[in-house]
């Protein structure tokens, strides 16, 4: 059969290795489901070569004949890539996608056409049923002469990595979120756009102008650099239709630029001293990551390798990025040496490396100097303003920065074991640094940083909340108003104080000053989907956090990204990012507790209520949330125990309860226990109204307005609850949980079927609509639905 184009043999060649064939016909399946595909995509009769036949010739140890070539001259070519394609003995590779990537060097068209829309589509077009080694990767894209973009036909979850299959069994739980069908209609779709293109140039040449013809013979002579790669990767992704998250995608030139700083081993056996190492380690990363031009992981992001056995190419691909930079580091008396080594992950290939033998009191410099090198090699751009950054000695004394690093390492200690002697350790240390250099500038925002993680609960109605840490970061910044960590802390005193448009504006200066902060992205993209109700540039903002973490870091960015998605309604999504966070944490606990918060959307409340015991059951010290037990009827004696545990719980922390302490109520009134639920729902008035007097999170969120409302409305005062659902009825966007909650919520009981009751719950219905069509759209136009 002859292809739709005179003067080729056939539209598509279809390329494999026979053994992916054999076991389960899969790619027989893939080229039936194509056909019949194409019979609804096209008018004609679109031909395609496949060689099910063994003894057609094309077997691996067959020697080529002129039939091939023939047959080769196609419009489109498939290949199959498997684990066991990519190798350059084997036939399919060698005599079949080398041969045709060699044969459109000399066909009229070339390998990458023209479309309609102006955009360049390359005739090869691959589909990849395995996830690639990274020498299979390589070998590809150096034929290529870009970066390698399939339409993927894989199904992937834990250790798992596998062909996906026309009929999954269960199809929900592929972490790669591909369904068969749709990528059969991708390939199919992508092929008609390129015999499109080929139709339209065939039939009419005149209309290819001579500055096409020229742009195209400069794309074709310069194929192999990276500014044409990169152009062919953004093409690829539209003509072949894979829509990756957008802000999650990176061109090749930006991820040869992409770097994280491994922690540094101390050569010396005085493990007191690690924090030496640590401080260099921490001070290079943050030197790197003034650059713009450079992705530059957290130091958090790479701690889980500090011991390993892993090697760097593995290392490299699961934090992925293209290089590494290696330390060894060693104080001895008054001298000093750093070892470094900046390494190529793909070919664990050593680019640069460096000795370093100073005096401890020269050290600082070296931390610049480390910090250029690295920027040369990868060839990033560095401004005038970005190279005084690196430059900056933050202090000249050596005295003052150890003391400095050791309260750095107690500070830390302290904001994951909230021990008390580690706290006051950090304070005595960095007030001691301030006694040597009173304008050591990090000092003032570390201690900052110290003082909020330790008042925060503990002053929290106060009306000087966090003044101090304000004051200290105003301080730092006095001395240094290039200092990132002090514009992020002003930050989180304003958002905490109510005042998000001055949080905002500090998360931006501390972004602009080392744009691989990912602190401020976080806190951005929470307060755009939580308190602003702008869930396109909150998922904007954890995405961009995302970018720039991995390891345990990615935990949180992982479940506020499933949440909101659940809050404006994409389910599958919200699923997504949960399972990805279990394969990350292994936390069965917290999954099942994000998959009742799913069904509690959904409105089935006792599914929603099993799963919390069973994420319960799982850790005993995850407590479900009370509105597991009390939405749903006939649970009270359940609901008590379980209220009782959390009403502990908080005791034993000295933390305010300060949105569950009506539900408590609830529950105790439902036992009989009327006097003590009176003060319980008395508690919650008081935190509410000290809330909304200071302007607290849960004011900024309107949980302070609802929860009134619901306490009012419970104890029979319909003229307070209104008044506070006044209010609340003014939030611009309502998430899927709270219309659930709304329509549901026993609190609401006596006032549940008035008319201005429910014009309320028809308002906030709305406003979750418009948000999810707002988000539904943005999803499609950036490729994500």
């Amino acid at each position: 059969m002859s292809s739709i184009i005179e003067g080729y043999n056939y539209d598509i060649f279809i390329s494999y290795r026979q053994k992916d064939n054999k076991h389960d016909g899969w790619v027989t399946e893939f080229v039936d489901n194509l056909k019949g595909e194409l019979e609804s995509t096209f008018k004609q009769d679109i031909s395609i070569y496949f060689d099910e036949n063994p003894s057609d010739g094309l077997l691996e140890t067959y020697s080529v004949d002129k039939s091939l070539e023939g047959k080769l001259k196609c419009l489109i070519f498939i290949p199959v890539i498997s684990q066991t394609y990519c190798d350059s003995n084997c036939y399919a590779w060698q005599h079949e996608f080398c041969a045709f990537n060699e044969l459109t060097k000399k066909d009229p068209f070339g390998r990458d056409i023209k479309l309609a829309s102006g955009n360049v589509a390359s005739r090869i077009l691959p589909v990849k049923i395995h996830d690639l080694d990274p020498e299979d990767k390589t070998l590809l894209e150096d034929e290529l002469g870009g970066v390698l973009r399939c339409i993927e036909f894989i199904y992937k979850s834990a250790g798992v990595n596998r062909p996906l299959r026309s009929n999954e069994d269960h199809p929900q739980d592929n972490l790669n979120k591909t369904y068969y069908r749709d990528q059969i209609n991708k390939v199919a779709n992508a092929v008609k756009e390129i015999i499109t293109a080929l139709k339209k140039q065939s039939q009419h040449p005149e209309e290819a102008s001579k500055q096409d013809f020229e742009v195209k013979q400069v794309h074709q002579k310069n194929r192999r650099t990276k500014i044409i790669a990169g152009t062919i990767i953004v093409l690829a992704l539209i003509i072949l239709g894979i829509f990756f998250i957008p802000k999650l995608f990176r061109p090749e030139e930006q991820l040869e630029k992409s770097i994280a700083v491994l922690p540094f081993k101390l050569l010396s056996d005085e493990p007191n001293k690690q924090y030496l190492a640590d401080g260099m380690m921490d001070a290079i990363t943050l030197h790197l990551s003034y650059i713009e031009d450079l992705r530059v992981l957290s130091r958090t992001s790479v701690e889980q390798y500090r011991e390993t056995d892993k090697t760097l190419s593995v290392i490299g691909r699961e934090l992925d990025v293209a290089y590494l930079l290696e330390g060894s580091f060693q104080k001895y008396g008054d001298n000093v040496r750093l070892i470094v080594q900046l390494i190529k992950t793909g070919k664990e290939g050593h680019v640069w490396a460096k000795d370093y033998d100073r005096n401890w009191s020269d050290i600082l410099p070296v931390q610049s100097e480390v910090a250029q090198a690295v920027a040369r090699e990868l060839h990033a751009s560095l401004t005038t303003e970005e190279k005084k950054m690196i430059e900056k000695i933050s202090t000249s004394d050596t005295t003052a920065y150890n003391l400095y690093l050791k309260a750095n390492d107690y500070r830390k200690d302290y904001e994951k074991t909230r021990d008390l002697s580690s706290y006051q350790t950090a304070v005595n240390l960095y007030k001691a640094a301030l006694e040597i250099d009173s304008a050591f500038a990090k000092v003032y925002s570390g201690l900052a940083l110290a003082y909020f993680t330790r008042y925060y609960s503990e002053t929290y109605f106060n009306e000087n909340f966090l003044d101090s840490c304000l004051v200290l970061a105003n301080k730092a910044l006095s001395l240094d108003d290039k200092l990132d960590e002090a514009y992020y802390t002003i930050g989180l005193y304003y958002y905490y104080n109510g005042h998000i448009e001055e949080a905002m504006d500090n998360f931006d200066k501390a972004l602009k000053i080392n744009p691989n902060y990912y602190l401020p992205c976080f806190y951005k993209g929470y307060i755009f989907s939580w308190v602003l109700g702008d869930y396109i540039n909150g998922l904007d903002n954890y995405y961009k956090a995302l970018n720039l973490v991995h390891g345990d870091e990615r935990q949180p960015v992982l479940n506020l990204l499933g949440r909101a998605y659940l809050d404006v309604g994409f389910i599958d999504k919200a699923k997504y990012y949960y399972k990805e966070l279990l394969t990350l944490s292994g936390n069965e606990a917290l999954y099942f507790t994000n998959l009742a918060w799913i069904e509690f959307n959904l409105k089935n409340f006792e599914e929603a209520l099993k799963l919390a015991k069973k994420a319960n059951g799982i850790d005993s010290t995850r407590l479900p949330d009370l509105i597991f037990y009390s939405v749903p009827p006939g649970h009270n004696e359940e609901a008590y125990i379980h209220a009782i545990k959390i009403v502990e719980r908080f005791k034993k922390r000295g933390a305010l309860n300060l949105v569950q302490s009506h539900r408590v109520g609830y529950v105790l009134w439902q036992v009989g226990k009327k006097k003590e639920a009176e003060n319980y729902f008395n508690q919650q008035i008081k935190y509410d109204e000290e809330s909304i007097k200071h302007g607290r999170d849960i004011e900024q969120w309107n949980v302070a307005y609802y929860d009134m409302a619901g306490t009012y409305a419970f104890l029979g005062d319909k003229v307070k609850a209104y008044q506070f659902l006044d209010d609340f009825n003014k939030r611009s966007v309502y998430a899927l949980w709270w219309v659930s909650l709304a329509k549901h919520d026993p609190l609401f009981v006596s006032i549940r079927n008035e008319e201005r009751f429910q014009k309320i719950l028809q308002n906030m219905e709305a406003k979750y609509q418009a948000e999810h069509e707002r988000v539904r759209k943005w999803l499609e136009e950036t490729g994500q639905l």
